[in-house]
């Protein structure tokens, strides 16, 4: 009989177990994988010696590249604290806490980092310094420690004091009892015990994500005045439903109240697209309402984001730790907009006001109102909450010892019972979550109970409600239709150099809803209409390509096929419900032309075919900054063996046909097709290797400045991503 066990779980994860010496491996960790553990019977509710608790891993394998497809690999924060908590593996006294600690293995640089990001994740800031630099006073700094260090039960421990870490060089190395491992390839592993080998692949296909763990059903959202569209209400061990979360709409607008894993197939389901998000309101840095920040960096422009200087900070700290950057990270991607806590903030006419609410790390409640016909209307979102039982007894009476006063005790519990129009409160129980009961006498109009993977009781029921996925709460109907405001404001973005006058001539036409699964254009068909994303996500697949490229709204597809009435050279498909714009091609290349857009139109063209069709640039990065890039393009033909000559260390290039090979001593070590980039540290304002570049068979080589590209986060994100694949190859 074998004694080791594989098996696959979704793709780039999988399972290595050899119960007779007790290993269980988890194989890539990325967002929301304990729920696809449970899912698969990998993780149970199990009975040890009268103790109930759960089995389920005790090592995991972190990818060597942390990035794949544009998605976190290596989270491992839920794991762990699946395996010390709700295994038991630290609880005293505890039948599994044998004196093993749960293993992180890989690279050493992934194994440091992965113990650099759970120590935050655990503890945010660590300091009264750190909490002054992020703007609290001496006394606020002082009693913000005494609250830190009650919840974290009096010490701030090392990540390295809960979990081993083995790292994987370029030998086989021992696990623990007989079991071995190696790296044998690129993020690929042989594991061995006795005579048996298993090898394990932890590559993300191209054009695949990780797969969430729950289906979700397609809504068709109106974009109205002020509403809520309740987009979570599990939490991180709910295999049912996404976390606690939810998005806000004012004025047509867009805003997330949080983002946890699994985002992209949660706004895809509700038929949002990333560049229709104008910010995000952030509570705290846990991996539940955390892990889809990386679906934010997917857009074109830098998405607005909201945070009390606290919550910023100990978000950016761990981010940094996470992908080994410099804090400074999250200004380069988003547009940082801190936030004043206890006070009202203005925000395009919505009001909102951050509360600061006790918790193992910085965290803020949020409370947004907004002026309607009768007045003012509330929403307030508890995530993360303690209650009122646990934090009664963390009062004090010894003001030397860890732990709040009862002042402070009574003034978070008369925030946490402010009344709102609409409120969603956390209710998971335990050390850091809310309880139910406490708001039995609460005077708002409606309670929307959240954060929990359990059953309403009875008793919870006649508290407060619950919301299922997609569904909306309205707070003040729209009197207008969105959809031609953004229709405007995309035109008016694009060609802004006109006369305002002459956009009816486009906007006078119809809106269109697309289904699900539709397609809109047909690779090799010619087309009368072309087509402005309004709200939704399109994909484009290339013909004759592997490469699936998402379009949000805001982009146009199908507009040079329509304007010249020649053959589509790709398929564009709906992903969810899709709004369009349809415009005639004649009637477009009219008002091209008339206007005197682009004087060199027919070379533009040629540029804007290219930049699409490839990954780096196809993605949400819309026509505004393809044209100029398109304009910065300086094109150099090679003749095989030929040398690129003086590589600018300020430029990007792309290759547009044949094949670049990358030098090294003189020797080839690697290659780069069309559509590829080479020489992307320029962007990080990075020093090149020694590397030289050389064609292997005649080439069309783009040289584009780097600073064309620098301020355009998708770009920028994928630049990262393959400076850490080729890290990664070679296991650092």
């Amino acid at each position: 009989m074998s004694s080791m066990r594989k098996i696959n779980i979704i793709p780039g994860v999988s399972w290595v177990e050899i119960p007779e010496i007790d290993l269980f491996i988890l194989c890539g960790s990325p967002a929301d994988i304990v729920k696809h553990l449970m899912r698969r019977g990998l993780i149970n509710s199990v009975e040890k010696n009268g103790v109930t608790c759960e089995n389920g891993p005790n090592a995991i394998l972190l990818s060597d590249i942390p990035i794949q497809n544009g998605m976190f690999a290596n989270l491992a924060e839920f794991p762990v604290l699946q395996m010390l908590y709700r295994q038991g593996m630290i609880l005293p006294n505890h039948p599994s806490n044998t004196g093993v600690k749960p293993l992180l293995m890989g690279s050493e640089t992934q194994v440091r980092r992965q113990m650099q990001y759970i120590f935050r994740g655990n503890y945010g800031l660590i300091s009264p310094e750190e909490l002054m630099a992020a703007g609290a006073s001496p006394e606020e700094a002082e009693w913000m420690m005494s609250m830190k260090l009650r919840f974290a039960f009096g010490r701030i421990l090392p990540t390295e004091s809960l979990l081993d870490g083995l790292f994987i060089g370029d030998h086989e190395v021992p696990i623990r009892s007989g079991a071995t491992i190696a790296r044998v390839g690129a993020n690929q592993f042989r594991v061995r015990y006795r005579e048996e080998i298993v090898t394990v692949d932890l590559n993300l296909p191209p054009n695949q994500v990780y797969l969430s763990p729950y289906p979700l059903g397609y809504s068709n959202l109106r974009r109205e005045y002020f509403a809520v569209v309740h987009s979570g209400q599990g939490d991180g061990w709910d295999t049912d439903n996404p976390s606690m979360s939810s998005i806000l709409m004012h004025q047509g607008n867009i805003y997330l109240v949080d983002v946890g894993p699994n985002l992209v197939a949660c706004l895809t389901a509700l038929g949002i697209s990333i560049s229709e998000i104008h910010g995000i309101f952030h509570t705290h840095g846990h991996d539940d309402h955390f892990a889809g920040i990386t679906t934010l960096i997917r857009a074109g422009h830098r998405i607005r984001y909201y945070a009390t200087p606290l919550v910023l900070s100990s978000v950016s700290k761990k981010l940094s730790a996470l992908l080994g950057v410099e804090e400074s990270f999250m200004s380069d991607f988003f547009d940082v907009q801190p936030l004043t806590c206890g006070q009202w903030n203005e925000i395009d006419g919505l009001e909102v006001k951050p509360i600061f609410s006790p918790h193992p790390v910085e965290t803020s409640l949020f409370l947004f109102r907004s002026r309607g016909p009768d007045g003012y209307r509330t929403y307030a979102h508890w995530a993360d909450l303690a209650s009122f039982e646990v934090l009664e007894r963390m009062i004090r009476s010894d003001p030397t010892q860890p732990g709040i006063s009862r002042e402070f005790f009574e003034s978070v519990r008369d925030n946490y019972l402010i009344p709102a129009d609409l409120k969603k409160i956390d209710i998971g129980g335990g050390m850091i979550h809310g309880q139910a009961q406490d708001y039995r006498g609460d005077r708002s109009g409606k309670m929307v109970f959240a954060h929990t993977s359990a059953e309403l009781t009875l008793r919870q029921k006649e508290i407060g409600s619950s919301a299922t996925f997609g569904t909306m709460d309205v707070l003040i109907s729209s009197m207008q239709e969105y959809t031609w405001k953004f229709a405007h404001a995309y035109l008016r973005n694009y060609y802004e150099g006109i006369a305002l006058n002459r956009l009816p001539v486009l906007l006078n036409n119809p809106v269109r809803t697309f289904n699900p699964g539709t397609i809109i254009i047909h690779a090799g068909e010619t087309h009368r209409d072309l087509f402005l994303i309004l709200t939704g996500i399109v994909e484009q697949i290339q013909e004759g390509s592997d490469l699936i490229v998402s379009l949000s709204a805001g982009s146009i597809v199908g507009d040079i096929s329509a304007m010249n009435a020649m053959p589509a050279m790709a398929t564009f498909r709906t992903c969810c419900f899709v709004q369009c714009l349809c415009i005639p091609g004649d009637l477009y290349q009219d008002f091209i032309i008339q206007n005197d857009l682009y004087a060199n139109f027919e070379r533009l063209q040629d540029f804007w075919t290219f930049l699409r069709s490839t990954w780096i640039f196809g993605e949400a990065v819309n026509l505004i900054n393809l044209t100029r890039i398109a304009l910065a393009i300086e094109q150099m033909a090679l003749q095989a063996g030929e040398s690129l000559p003086g590589v600018d260390p300020d430029s990007l290039y792309l290759v547009q046909k044949g094949e670049m090979e990358r030098v090294l001593d003189g020797q080839g070590v690697g290659c780069h097709h069309p559509g590829e980039c080479f020489n992307e540290e320029s962007v990080f304002g990075l020093r090149t290797d020694a590397c030289g570049f050389r064609a292997r068979q005649s080439a069309l080589v783009c040289r584009i400045p780097a600073s064309m590209v620098a301020d355009i986060p998708i770009v920028r994100w994928k630049l990262l991503e393959i400076t850490e694949r080729r890290r990664g190859s070679i296991g650092s």
